[in-house]
């Protein structure tokens, strides 16, 4: 499967109560970088059993991304039981974003 489309609707059951580690991708369809992670981030999706990979369209779920204090796009952030682990602001190669979780 690729990444998760998550919304407000859907962000409790997929990420809070997924019960994995979770990489959220924060984009925007308009955003060029963002573009370039977007197949690199599918791509994880469909290869790691033990993460919850998923995307947050910012330009749709504003409130949600202003709940993590996203001001810059694309932002990846690496979630477990909760609690954020790690951030990082801009594209990046696969092994970088594999180096986070």
């Amino acid at each position: 499967m690729s990444a998760l489309s998550i919304n407000k609707h859907n962000f409790e059951k997929e990420i809070l109560n997924s019960g994995k580690k979770v990489l959220l991708d924060f984009f925007s369809p308009r955003c060029g970088p963002c573009r370039f992670l977007s197949p690199i981030v599918d791509e994880l999706g469909r290869e790691l059993s033990d993460v919850v990979v998923a995307k947050v369209n910012v330009d749709e779920e504003n409130e949600l991304a202003s709940s993590f204090g996203i001001f810059s796009i694309p932002t990846l952030v690496v979630m477990e039981k909760g609690k954020i682990l790690n951030r990082a602001v801009g594209a990046r190669p696969k092994r970088e974003i594999l180096n986070m979780l």
